[in-house]
């Protein structure tokens, strides 16, 4: 399997080059082959949502469950994120979820899946997927949920542990802003800046549900989210 990841061909090829819509990439995202994780996952685990949702979350990659019915955060640490929404007083109907990583990576013990941590080449070959849904988004705010999401964005030198709830300008803060500086304006192909938005990182509420006082972690998730939200109503 090393040899097989060190010479993944990305997602690249498998974007249409006139995707005009959300619904135009996810479709597409079916037939990726840009990594091997494919292989051995269910299906593509695409990210859903309004194109017009003033916040996007980015997570790491579907679990077991979310490669089952193909939506990303709809396992346990999905149940736990929109509870934390809740109590941050985000509103749910304006928010896009998707993942840096489009499959689910594990090792099969038994019968179980146990999730394994993508490695730095799958968040490299699916990166354009990433890229691809923010030319389509017009978010305030982008919260990144956990260290693969915010290396995968804003390099490997970030870490949530130390900027966890500061609000960051977003494209200006990520490692390569121009993939998100310029997004399409119509279907000529004819493109603006992106509008200017924050960003803000935070624990995947996965980190929540392993935690030694779960009680603790929470707080902390929706003391984060809740500057999100403040950001919004401000």
């Amino acid at each position: 399997m090393a040899e097989q990841t060190e010479t993944a061909p990305g997602a690249q090829k498998f974007i249409p080059p006139r995707a005009d819509t959300l619904d135009d990439l996810r479709a597409a995202a079916a037939g990726c082959r840009g990594c091997e994780l494919y292989r051995d996952a269910s299906q593509t685990v695409f990210g859903r949502g309004d194109a017009g949702a003033r916040v996007v979350f980015v997570g790491e990659q579907p679990g077991d469950m979310e490669d089952q019915r193909g939506l990303p955060f709809v396992g346990p640490a999905g149940r736990l994120l929109r509870k934390a929404v809740d109590d941050a007083r985000l509103d749910p109907g304006h928010i896009y979820l998707t993942n840096t990583v489009k499959h689910f990576r594990f090792e099969q013990r038994g019968k179980r899946r146990i999730h394994q941590t993508p490695d730095r080449v799958h968040i490299t070959a699916c990166r354009p997927w990433l890229v691809a849904e923010f030319a389509q988004l017009r978010p305030e705010i982008v919260v990144v949920l956990g260290a693969t999401a915010a290396k995968a964005l804003l390099g490997p030198t970030f870490r949530v542990t130390r900027q966890r709830g500061e609000l960051l300008p977003w494209p200006e803060s990520a490692q390569h802003p121009e993939d998100f500086r310029r997004v399409p304006v119509d279907s000529t192909g004819a493109v603006a800046d992106a509008p200017p938005a924050r960003l803000l990182a935070t624990i995947h509420p996965s980190a929540v549900l392993r935690a030694d006082d779960q009680d603790k972690a929470y707080e902390g998730l929706v003391a984060d989210l809740t500057v999100a939200a403040r950001a919004l109503a401000g």
